[in-house]
């Protein structure tokens, strides 16, 4: 676990192991980035114990997202998980076209991946079904704030009051202001932040390992390249809900998780909490 606060370098696009990718990838990559189709649904290996949910049907609704959970012994901000289990998180900026949303969902589902969602408040406010569609997905969903605004150049005040105000959201719509906060735009969280969210009831800020840069990208191989080079165990990923390169990329991506013998969990998961545990109704 990174328990550092320097942000984030970008790192170049593909590493030199990711050379036995490329061919599958190109003729992929190929096939979406030509006519702005998507390529069909990939398989990926669920966690031992998990049933496979019917494509495109959401599971039964829960009564209220799970409280806050707390990892006793990590650092405040958590950039990966641990890297000897083969297990890795997709965390996805929750803002959006919602129809790529839903699209994008579905597909994480119909390979039995989990993934997390730190969703935008005002988002959530034009789409406040979107709210239950995560969780009943058997996803987890978190804070990126209320307006997705630098939070940098805010002073103390506001800052706090865009994380406070998205955590209320949250917490009218699913019953829990979730686990996770992320800072916009970046998933940097300095000092002042990081007091902010705890101040707000977040134990944990979620930042990464692996950029996509997907909200650059205008291909799909730009997103996979920079993915499947830089994916190993642990890793925590971010990439954007509601972009259609993103949803695109999703299958080749989903694809290479499985292939490399990876399990796509949630966040809170993927830090060790049990999946029955991480998925218990609040009480």
């Amino acid at each position: 676990m990174d328990g550092h606060r320097t942000p984030m370098g970008r790192r170049d696009a593909l590493g030199a192991g990711a050379g036995v990718l490329a061919a599958a990838l190109a003729a992929g990559c190929a096939r979406s980035d030509g006519a702005g189709g998507a390529a069909g649904p990939a398989a990926v290996t669920r966690p031992p114990g998990t049933a496979p949910a019917p494509s495109g049907t959401p599971a039964a609704p829960r009564a209220a997202a799970p409280a806050p959970h707390r990892f006793p012994g990590l650092p405040f901000r958590i950039a990966h998980g641990p890297r000897d289990r083969p297990r890795v998180a997709l965390t996805f900026d929750g803002r959006g076209a919602p129809d790529l949303a839903r699209a994008a969902l579905a597909r994480c589902e119909q390979a039995g991946a989990r993934v997390t969602v730190l969703a935008v408040g005002t988002w959530l406010a034009e789409h406040p079904g979107l709210a239950r569609r995560i969780l009943d997905g058997g996803h987890e969903i978190g804070n990126h704030t209320e307006h997705h605004v630098d939070l940098a150049t805010l002073d103390e005040h506001t800052a706090y009051e865009e994380i406070a105000a998205c955590a209320r959201r949250l917490r009218r719509l699913t019953g829990s202001i979730g686990t996770w906060f992320r800072p916009s735009p970046t998933a940097y969280a300095s000092p002042l932040l990081q007091r902010l969210a705890q101040r707000a009831g977040y134990p944990h800020v979620l930042g990464c390992d692996v950029e996509s840069l997907d909200h650059a990208a205008t291909r799909v191989a730009a997103v996979t390249r920079k993915v499947a080079g830089e994916l190993r165990n642990g890793s925590v990923v971010e990439l954007s809900l509601g972009r259609p390169v993103t949803v695109d990329a999703l299958p080749l991506l989903l694809a290479e998780i499985g292939r490399r013998g990876l399990h796509a969990v949630t966040a809170t998961e993927l830090l060790g909490r049990p999946a029955a545990e991480a998925t218990r109704t609040a009480r």
